[in-house]
C-alpha cells in the first residue's frame, strides 16, 4: 500500500473519529439535559400533589408564590405555611413518587421553626436497601425565610438518570470500543507498512548487489565460450554454456524484481509513445520461434486488427509479451503449441495469447495475479520462479489502463486476453500511406 494512501486513510479516519465522537458527545449531553428536565418536572408535580394533600388534611391554604424551590440539582424545598405530620408526609411522598414511576431513593427532612433545625428525616428506598435509624434530615441544609417547610433530596439522582439512559450509554461504549479498535488497527497497519518497507529496501539492496557479480560472471562465461581451448573440449564448452544460460536466467529474475520495485514506488511513470503493435509482435514472435523450435513446438499468429497503432511504454510492453510467451513455453505438456491473435472490438484492440498447456484450475484464477503467488503443484516443482511474472503483467496493464482477462482449464490450455485502448487521434494522410507502404513510417512511430 502506498504511503499517500495510508496517509489519506489515517487523516480521514482521524477526522471521522473526531466527528463521530463530537456528535455522540453532543447527543449524550442533549439526552442528559432532557432526562434532567423530565426528572425536575416529575419531582415538581409529585411535590405539588403532596403539598395539596397536606393542605387538605390541615385545612390550610398554600402560598401562591415560591411553593416549590430547587436549591441545588437534587434538593427541593416545599413551603407549606403550616405544621407538618411526618408520618403523613412520608406516606404522601412514597405514594406520589410511585404513581409517577419515580422510584429512586430519597431522604427528607422537616424544618422546626422553634429550634431552627431540620429535626426529622429519614431515608426512603423503594427497593430492599434501607438506612434505618439515621436522622438524615439533620444533614439537610436549612432554607432561610420560611417557617414551615420540608426538604427532599435525591442522593442517587445521577445514577438514576444514567439508568434511564442505558441504551445510549451502551452504544456509546460500543463506539468507544470501535474507536479503540480503529486506533489499534492503524497502529498495526503503520507497523506492517514499516516492516514491509524494510523488507523492500533489503530486497532492493540485495538485488542491486547481485548485479555486479552477475555481470562479471556473464563476461567471464562469454570469454570461456569464445576461448579456442574451451571450444575444443565438448565437456568444458557445455559447462561454459550452462554457466552463461543460468547467469542469464538469474539476471532475468533480478531484473524482474527491480522492475517490480520501481512499479511499487510512488514515482513510477510510463514512458508512453505511439507504436505499431503488429511490428512489435512480429519481432517478438521471430525471437521466440527459436525457443519454441528447440522444444519441437509451433508458434503461430493471426494479426487481424486493421489499425494496430497504440500508445504504450515500449519497454514494459515488450517485457510483458515476452513473459506471456515464456509462460506458454514453460507450462506446456509435451510440446508447446502457441497462438497469437489480434482483433478489433468496441474501438479496442484485443490481444490474445493461447496455448494448449497444463492449464490452471478454476479456483486459482483470482489469485494468479497476486504477488509471489504460484499455483500449488504439491512437491513437484518442474518450473522454477518467484511468482512475479503475472503480477508484473497485471501491474503494467493497470498502469496503461488496459484490462487483462484469464481463461484457463486444466489440461486444455490457457488464454490470456489484453484489452488495449486505441489512442484517440486524428489520422492524417501519412498514417493512411503507412498502412499501405510501411516504408513511409510517420516520425511519431520512429524508434
Amino acid at each position: 500500500m502506498k504511503n499517500s494512501i495510508i496517509r489519506r486513510v489515517v487523516i480521514l479516519g482521524a477526522l471521522a473519529t473526531i466527528g463521530i465522537m463530537g456528535i455522540q458527545t453532543y447527543w449524550v449531553l442533549q439526552t442528559w439535559d432532557i432526562k434532567e428536565k423530565e426528572f425536575h418536572q416529575t419531582v415538581y408535580i409529585a411535590l405539588q400533589n403532596v403539598a395539596l394533600e397536606l393542605a387538605e388534611v390541615n385545612e390550610s391554604t398554600l402560598p401562591y408564590e415560591n411553593l416549590i424551590s430547587q436549591t441545588s440539582s437534587n434538593y427541593y424545598i416545599v413551603n407549606i405555611n403550616d405544621e407538618i405530620d411526618a408520618n403523613l408526609l412520608e406516606l404522601f411522598l412514597r405514594r406520589e413518587f410511585q404513581s409517577l414511576a419515580l422510584e429512586t431513593p430519597f431522604d427528607y427532612g422537616i424544618y422546626d421553626c422553634s429550634s431552627g433545625e431540620m429535626v426529622y428525616g429519614d431515608y426512603v428506598s423503594f427497593g430492599v436497601a434501607t438506612k434505618d435509624g439515621m436522622e438524615l434530615g439533620r444533614q439537610l441544609p436549612k432554607y432561610a425565610g420560611l417557617d414551615y417547610y420540608f426538604g427532599v433530596r435525591f442522593p442517587d439522582k445521577k445514577s438514576y438518570l444514567l439508568g434511564t439512559m442505558w441504551l445510549i450509554v451502551f452504544f456509546s461504549g460500543l463506539l468507544f470500543l470501535a474507536i479503540l479498535f480503529f486506533i489499534y488497527s492503524m497502529f498495526v497497519i503503520l507497523r506492517q507498512k514499516r516492516l514491509s518497507e524494510m523488507q523492500k529496501d533489503f530486497i532492493n539492496n540485495m538485488t542491486h548487489e547481485f548485479k555486479t557479480p552477475i555481470s562479471t560472471i556473464g563476461i567471464s562465461a562469454d570469454v570461456f565460450i569464445n576461448d579456442p581451448d574451451i571450444q575444443q573440449s565438448d565437456r568444458l564448452s557445455r559447462y561454459a554454456q550452462i554457466i552463461r544460460d543460468q547467469n542469464r536466467r538469474l539476471n532475468g529474475q533480478v531484473e524482474k524484481v527491480l522492475q517490480l520495485a520501481r512499479i511499487e514506488r510512488d514515482n513510477f511513470r510510463l514512458n508512453l509513445e505511439r507504436l505499431d503493435l503488429h511490428d512489435l509482435l512480429r519481432n517478438i514472435i521471430q525471437n521466440t520461434e527459436v525457443n519454441a523450435a528447440r522444444q519441437n513446438g509451433v508458434l503461430t499468429s493471426n494479426l487481424l486488427a486493421d489499425e494496430a497503432i497504440i500508445e504504450a511504454d515500449r519497454t514494459h510492453l515488450t517485457n510483458i509479451l515476452y513473459n506471456l510467451l515464456d509462460n506458454a513455453l514453460k507450462y506446456c505438456r509435451d510440446q508447446p503449441l502457441i497462438h497469437i491473435r489480434t482483433v478489433e472490438e468496441d474501438k479496442r484492440i484485443v490481444l490474445s495469447i493461447s496455448d494448449e498447456g497444463l492449464g490452471i484450475p478454476k479456483e486459482y484464477h483470482s489469485k494468479v495475479f497476486d504477488k509471489f503467488y504460484r499455483v500449488p503443484t504439491g512437491n513437484v516443482h518442474n518450473v522454477k520462479g518467484f511468482g512475479l511474472g503475472l503480477f508484473y503483467i497485471k501491474n503494467i496493464c493497470d498502469a496503461h489502463g488496459w484490462r487483462i482477462h484469464l481463461d484457463s482449464q486444466v489440461n486444455e490450455g490457457t488464454t490470456i486476453r489484453i484489452y488495449i485502448r486505441r489512442p484517440a487521434v486524428v489520422r492524417s494522410w501519412r498514417w493512411t500511406l503507412y498502412q499501405w507502404f510501411p516504408q513511409f513510417k510517420p516520425s511519431s512511430l520512429e524508434e
